[in-house]
């Protein structure tokens, strides 16, 4: 079975049901990644409940930095669909490469601001001092990687507008499953602890990102 799917021909609920299904499922995998997390960090000898708290404290950071994402992906790839649909490929070529430039100089803005801000940020957000180490430790490792997350999430929309929602589902499958390896050996093997969860994400990210740039 052939990984694309021709947004030409067919019927519009036939056609919504094979972009629809594997988007769905890339999203619903894409929340492993921070389940997973906290998985693996409460089960941390004698620090656990700490770290669990500390890191569920970055959600709303983690929020800002997907928001950022989607901005570009969703404003982006439907323009760019429009554009393919009038056969127009040149101005829907530069519709993604301005959004692409877009995420890039979000990425670099938002690793900068965020990095110096997250202890402020996070007590903010509720961390103690019993927490807050934990936090800043996994949030600023993951901030230092958000140029990869946001890349991923905002251009795995245009590989979907394409009609290759098959593939997008598949990179982010795979980035799922190599965290999922990966958690345990940084946090228990390597005794990273929630940096180790930090580390594990971002490498995962870095992968996907590849493939995510190579295809495109």
């Amino acid at each position: 079975m052939s990984d694309t799917t021709n947004l030409g021909e067919g019927s519009i609920g036939s056609l919504l049901a094979k972009l629809a299904v594997p988007a769905v499922v890339a999203q619903v995998v894409n929340l492993l990644y921070n389940i997973v997390d906290r998985i693996y960090i409460g089960h941390i000898p004698g620090i656990g409940a700490s770290a669990l708290t500390g890191v569920g404290l970055f959600t709303p950071i983690l929020m800002l930095i997907n928001a950022f994402a989607m901005l570009a992906g969703s404003g982006g790839a439907p323009r760019a669909a429009i554009y393919m649909g009038k056969k127009d490929n040149e101005t829907a070529q530069k519709i993604m490469g301005n959004c692409f430039s877009f995420l890039m100089i979000c990425a670099v803005a938002l690793t900068v601001i965020f990095y110096v801000a997250a202890p402020t940020l996070l007590v903010w957000f509720g961390a103690s001092s019993a927490t807050l180490t934990y936090a800043v430790s996994y949030a600023r490792i993951y901030i230092l990687g958000s140029i990869f997350v946001v890349t991923v999430l905002g251009m795995n929309l245009f590989i979907t507008t394409q009609g290759f929602a098959k593939i997008s589902m598949l990179t982010t499958v795979i980035g799922a499953v190599i965290n999922i390896i990966l958690d345990p050996i940084f946090i228990f093997v390597f005794h990273k602890g929630v940096a180790g969860a930090a580390i594990a994400t971002v490498i995962s990210q870095v992968l996907t990102f590849i493939l995510n740039v190579a295809y495109i």
